[in-house]
């Protein structure tokens, strides 16, 4: 498969003296789904905000796609932003305007600013728009406000905001972490699907154990800013879980609400 993505030797640190990461090295390839672990303050966020320069890293170097992040400003920056779609834990939708109108939004980084600003899309990025919706299972909200939805549904469209823009990698940073467990089930779902049918690899920052558990092809476990654990789900052992979170397994699924209790099933998705 081809390698999207590859961190060689990467390192953040803050100016209040943090080690966000150090020295993280690991690739990507094409169409792997991988969940990113680890309690809060592991270096998560900034793992995934690097790697499209929402944040600069300190030292090594990370290529999207053969180019090198760090070296690029301006618009060769943002062509290669182009590539990349994210979807965010709080939406990031604009809650003024329509359904359809966020999802459009998607592709604003390939029409001119004059189109952007004046709504002025093409009638091909309006069918994509549509069939998005449609397979999200939220064509019939698509002319409603973005503030008239659900947490659930703001994050499908949150999901074919990022799609629309046919990106070979997608970036979510915590996108279940507001939802109830029949929603979040839906998001994940979606998201698996999503990706794999495009061949389109995914990043998925997780709290979530047990979700992680169940929908990646891979699992990266960071601690203090180190990777502890890179390989595939059936490898992640206890005595690895307690390395990472510094305490047990037992512990960390103790009170949550497990995604596999909730039946996948049309009602779940109507209303998630």
């Amino acid at each position: 498969m081809k390698t999207i993505l590859r961190f060689n030797n990467v390192s953040k640190h803050y100016d209040n003296g943090v080690h966000a990461l150090k020295n993280i090295s690991f690739n990507v390839a094409e169409g792997e789904f991988i969940s990113i672990i680890g309690p809060s303050g592991s270096g998560k966020s900034t793992l995934l905000r690097s790697i499209n320069k929402l944040i600069d890293i300190s030292e090594g170097s990370i290529y999207l796609d053969n180019v090198n992040v760090s070296a690029q400003k301006g618009k060769n920056l943002r062509q290669l932003r182009r590539k990349v779609g994210m979807v965010f834990q709080n939406y990031n939708l604009v809650y003024t305007l329509s359904v359809f109108q966020n999802v459009l939004h998607g592709c604003l980084g390939t029409i001119s600013g004059f189109r952007g600003i004046f709504g002025l899309y093409r009638e091909a990025d309006k069918i994509q728009a549509l069939e998005l919706l449609k397979e999200l299972g939220m064509e019939q909200f698509c002319y409603n406000k973005a503030s008239d939805l659900s947490g659930g549904q703001k994050q499908r469209v949150g999901i074919a905001r990022a799609v629309m823009q046919n990106p070979k990698l997608l970036l979510c940073d915590e996108p279940i972490a507001s939802l109830d467990p029949s929603s979040a089930k839906t998001i994940m779902d979606l998201l698996k699907n999503m990706t794999h049918k495009r061949r389109i690899a995914c990043i998925v920052n997780l709290h979530q154990l047990d979700v992680a558990l169940k929908y990646s092809t891979r699992i990266i476990g960071l601690s203090k800013g180190e990777i502890v654990f890179d390989g595939p789900p059936q490898q992640l052992s206890d005595t690895v879980i307690e390395r990472i979170y510094n305490t047990s397994r037992e512990n960390l699924m103790m009170g949550e609400n497990n995604i596999d209790d909730v039946e996948n099933n049309k009602d779940t998705a109507d209303c998630a």
